[in-house]
């Protein structure tokens, strides 16, 4: 192509990527853009520098191509070239501090909402006074996660980054980010952490999206420190969010800000999450936070006793450790229930009180129903093998069979997602939400699949049940 064709090509792209940016963030990014070749597979432009090069990639690639096609008909591949006169003038970092004196001055103006919402993010961090590293019992089954949270802790951004814990709920994960928050605050005031559940992240993106100001949105985490999202997992399967949180993780990493993410299975785990996000969560560290053992659990009862102001004897810590195992949540409510009923009753907690009063919370072990007899049953009822059940065969007559037995561990044990999950083939834990409700529609439309589910409950608990 001529250069007159490229000058009154980009020229026309310019034109109308103006409909589609607002004027303050077309002059931002574009005025000082170049399109230096073209052909129908590849649009070759120069930018200033590394900074522009990074935001129009990330924020402003799908316009470029969509202006294009408008102009005239293809779809190229973009190449940026920082324009070589310009590659020593003016560093990565110095621009940023331009582009942060724009946002200031001239974003509040454009953008208002943003502004209005900085501080009130900032502020955003409420946390759990309890939830401290001196108050948290290390064990076997979390001194990997503690020793990189405290690491964290003390450097964020120096060591792992992003820092990325998983395990099943009610074990501790949420206090460790807690405590993690409450260091570095008390350590420095300087820094703006933002602290927030994922559900919260894909409520305030959708409103942003809503609002038409996902610009707005983006502005807002530039200027946090370190984010730390809680139950990042609930991006399963929400692909929009999922893109717009690679690009959030991307601005955070490449400025060296600290990331810290919880989940309930590893990165790999998480259904439908995106290759490129799954790579980036591993670039750190991946740490599990795993089922307590029973030393652990009885310096947990001891510990959270003594803070409540009534510390429990050693006898009530073993027979409250020994009869509760799956989370710490669960040792939680035990204790408070003691604490309640001793408050109520005016009587102090002994071995005795609460081998009475925790009856209504703990399930003799004897008496639960266990997974491998609910698999056994259901492989015998459907004629297939406990392999088949366990394994990541897709044929319709494995799939019902084995979501038939989720369906029926949820309903009759107390077992937790997570471990229902990784009984039946090491599955994600929304595998198993998604099991049941499935088998709920089904058993309200198909006659023979309810009375075979009522026979298999007889079969399995000894009662007859209709739901």
């Amino acid at each position: 192509m001529t250069s007159d064709y490229n000058k009154n090509l980009w020229n026309a792209v310019l034109a109308e990527l103006e409909e589609k940016i607002s004027n303050r963030l077309h002059s931002l990014w574009f005025q000082n853009t170049e399109l230096l070749s073209y052909s129908k597979d590849l649009l070759t432009m120069s930018v200033e520098n590394e900074f522009i090069q990074q935001r129009i990639l990330e924020n402003h690639r799908q316009d470029i191509v969509d202006a294009v096609f408008k102009c005239c008909g293809d779809q190229p591949e973009l190449e940026l070239i920082i324009r070589e006169e310009n590659k020593e003038e003016q560093g990565f970092f110095d621009f940023e501090d331009k582009i942060n004196t724009y946002w200031q001055n001239e974003g509040a103006k454009e953008f208002p909402a943003v502004h209005a919402n900085i501080e009130a993010v900032k502020q955003r961090v409420q946390l759990n006074d309890l939830y401290t590293f001196n108050n948290f019992v290390v064990g076997p089954s979390n001194q990997l996660a503690h020793a990189a949270a405290l690491a964290v802790a003390n450097k964020p951004g120096e060591t792992y980054n992003p820092l990325f814990m998983y395990g099943a709920v009610g074990l501790g994960k949420t206090h460790l980010l807690q405590a993690i928050c409450h260091n570095i605050l008390s350590a420095s005031e300087k820094h703006n952490i933002v602290y927030l559940s994922c559900e919260e992240f894909i409520n305030q993106f959708i409103t942003s999206v809503e609002r038409g100001n996902v610009e707005g949105f983006r502005q807002t985490f530039r200027y946090i420190d370190i984010l730390v999202i809680d139950d990042i997992h609930f991006l399963a399967n929400k692909e929009r969010t999922q893109e717009e949180f690679f690009h959030v993780f991307n601005m955070f990493y490449n400025a060296h800000k600290q990331i810290i993410l919880s989940s309930d299975s590893p990165p790999s785990e998480i259904p439908e999450l995106r290759e490129r996000l799954v790579s980036r969560f591993k670039w750190g560290l991946v740490s599990q936070v795993d089922i307590p053992t029973f030393e652990t659990r009885v310096a947990i009862v001891k510990k959270k006793s003594r803070l409540k102001g009534t510390p429990f004897g050693d006898g009530v810590c073993q027979y409250v450790s020994e009869n509760i195992v799956s989370n710490i949540r669960e040792l939680e409510g035990a204790i408070n229930h003691l604490l309640a009923l001793s408050d109520l009753h005016k009587e102090s907690i002994t071995l005795e009180f609460a081998q009475q009063y925790l009856k209504e919370v703990i399930i003799p072990e004897e008496t639960m129903i266990q997974l491998p007899l609910i698999m056994n049953v259901v492989a015998k009822d459907f004629n297939v093998t406990i392999g088949d059940l366990q394994s990541k065969k897709r044929h319709k007559s494995i799939v019902i069979p084995r979501q038939v037995g989720m369906y029926l561990a949820k309903k009759l044990t107390n077992y937790s997602l997570l471990e229902i999950a990784n009984f039946f083939g090491k599955r994600d834990h929304t595998t198993v939400l998604h099991a049941v409700d499935k088998i709920k529609d089904l058993r309200k439309q198909d006659k023979d699949l309810h009375e075979k589910l009522v026979d298999l409950e007889y079969k399995i608990s000894g009662t007859d049940s209709k739901d």
